[in-house]
């Protein structure tokens, strides 16, 4: 990686390198509720525990919140995307994951989020959860759309049969090097607010920010991956440092996406709200040398879109 940036955005100095992302299999759906507070709270649960593939069944995350009239049974609602290497392994991590905190919410609905032109790409939504109603469960068609009634003790939760799947990329990133621990998280929490509007996008971590970036590989046989420590700002003395002089504190944010565009769109915005922060000294990005994800964006092209 470049330890000397060529180039700048508002004065803040910019590595000519790229991020590089991978693709996996997406779904989204909608989940609903009669109160905005339970949605809230669904959609924590739902995403919980989801950061990263490394370690998680699924990334996950809060794609946007929905008013009364933009969700399907007319109560306050929330779209989520999930996003695992395989379509097994999503379906699994999935119908788990709704089944247990979704399911299990007072007052909730779940809807799918994308219709698949291709009945191989769906997988099991409300098909797999209906069992829960011990036989009493209903079925009930929605216009060409099938949905599960399973009684429980508030009511019934109204279940989609099934949800569509697609290929979306997932580990779009940007480092934000800062000079100190405050200045930097504040930079980053505006850069997650402005991203957060990009549509069919999510931000995985806590809060949208990562503080433990990782490498491939460690010196102990049995991890994957282990501390980035040539962007530890404590072990620059003891490593080979890429952080530029006077870094106190480094932040990353991770993004999937739908599609190539919206990671796109949402590190672009992320870089320009950035670099009008005070207390930047370079931000740089993650990748591998190209070899191991096919998605590549350039900081470069993020500049020129951010000036053009």
């Amino acid at each position: 990686m470049n330890k000397h940036p060529e180039l700048a955005l508002n004065g803040v100095p910019v590595c000519d390198t790229f991020a590089e992302a991978f693709t996996t299999v997406g779904t989204r759906i909608i989940v609903t509720a009669l109160t905005e507070a339970w949605v809230r709270i669904a959609a924590a649960e739902a995403t919980g525990y989801a950061t990263s593939v490394i370690a998680c069944d699924a990334e996950a995350g809060v794609e946007k919140f929905l008013s009364p009239a933009e969700s399907p049974d007319g109560r306050p609602g929330v779209s989520l995307m999930f996003f695992a290497f395989g379509q097994t392994a999503l379906e699994k991590a999935v119908t788990n994951r709704v089944g247990q905190c979704i399911l299990t919410c007072p007052t909730t609905a779940c809807y799918s989020g994308y219709t698949s032109e291709d009945p191989e790409k769906n997988i099991s939504l409300g098909s797999q959860l209906r069992f829960f109603g011990d036989g009493f469960q209903i079925s009930k068609k929605w216009g060409n759309r099938r949905l599960w009634r399973v009684p429980v003790m508030d009511g019934e939760f109204v279940c989609e049969d099934q949800t569509g799947t697609f290929k979306g990329v997932a580990g779009g990133n940007l480092l934000i090097c800062a000079a100190d621990q405050k200045r930097g998280l504040l930079a980053t929490e505006a850069a997650v607010s402005a991203m957060q509007q990009v549509d069919l996008t999510i931000l995985p971590f806590p809060g949208g920010i990562v503080r433990s970036g990782s490498k491939v590989g460690s010196r102990y046989s049995k991890l994957k991956a282990s501390t980035n420590d040539a962007y530890c700002p404590t072990l620059q003395a003891q490593t080979t440092s890429e952080l530029p002089q006077g870094t106190g504190c480094v932040y990353e944010i991770v993004i999937d996406g739908a599609a190539f565009e919206p990671v796109q769109q949402a590190m672009q915005i992320g870089l320009h709200t950035i670099c009008q922060q005070p207390g930047i000294l370079q931000i740089t990005a993650g990748n591998y040398g190209g070899k191991l994800g096919k998605h590549h964006f350039h900081l470069k092209d993020l500049i020129h879109s951010a000036q053009a």
